[in-house]
């Protein structure tokens, strides 16, 4: 097994042996079910489909109705797939727990940042804005000049500018697990993983 998907719950700190401040990222990982068993011979390629959290059956299409009662298990509300499971041993509509994950394990988790709407490009980018003094009046967190002369008489393409900015998958790399607790579910993730509280992430192991 190298992956599960989970539900942010929130950030707060815990102490190691030596009486050091860990800040951790709690995730409510699991259970999973597997909803389809992907092979390259039906679909071209190898992967699980996980399914996480329950859905009111009112609320899920005919289509989606009949796709997990071919898995025999009830609807879920957040799906994903994993490329590198071991096939052998996965049955369709299998549960998968905590116990993929042993503390120390490092990986690499991968949710939705937050959404911050429309920001301008001291936010967005960085930029360091105009002059505080010397006669500025409105353009302290301006771009400046965006494009050239007469020649290309154009903005180029990628120009950092301002911009709808946050709510795209990003992941995050080489996250450590400290803490696991199999009796809630809980995965306890050192550092901060992308996502609002009550996101859903997908968790990979290396």
């Amino acid at each position: 097994m190298v992956g599960l998907l989970g539900k942010k719950t929130g950030m707060t700190r815990i102490f190691d042996d030596n009486g050091n401040v860990i800040p951790v990222t709690i995730v409510e990982a699991g259970p999973c079910f597997v909803t389809q068993i992907k092979t390259k011979d039906n679909d071209g390629y190898d992967a699980v489909q996980l399914g996480f959290d329950e859905k009111k059956i009112k609320s899920t299409t005919k289509p989606l109705i009949g796709h997990f009662k071919k898995a025999g298990i009830s609807p879920k509300r957040f799906l994903a797939e994993f490329r590198n499971f071991d096939l052998k041993d996965i049955k369709l509509g299998q549960e998968i727990t905590v116990d993929v994950f042993n503390v120390g394990d490092k990986i690499t988790v991968q949710g939705v940042s937050k959404g911050r709407g429309f920001q301008g490009v001291v936010k967005r980018h960085g930029f360091g804005g105009g002059p505080v003094t010397h006669g500025q009046s409105d353009r302290l967190r301006a771009p400046g000049s965006i494009g050239a002369s007469s020649f290309p008489s154009r903005v180029f393409k990628g120009q950092r500018m301002a911009g709808r900015m946050g709510g795209e998958k990003v992941s995050v790399r080489n996250l450590q697990i400290v803490k696991i607790d199999k009796d809630q579910n809980l995965i306890f993730i050192k550092g901060a993983i992308p996502g609002h509280i009550n996101g859903y992430v997908k968790l990979m192991k290396k």
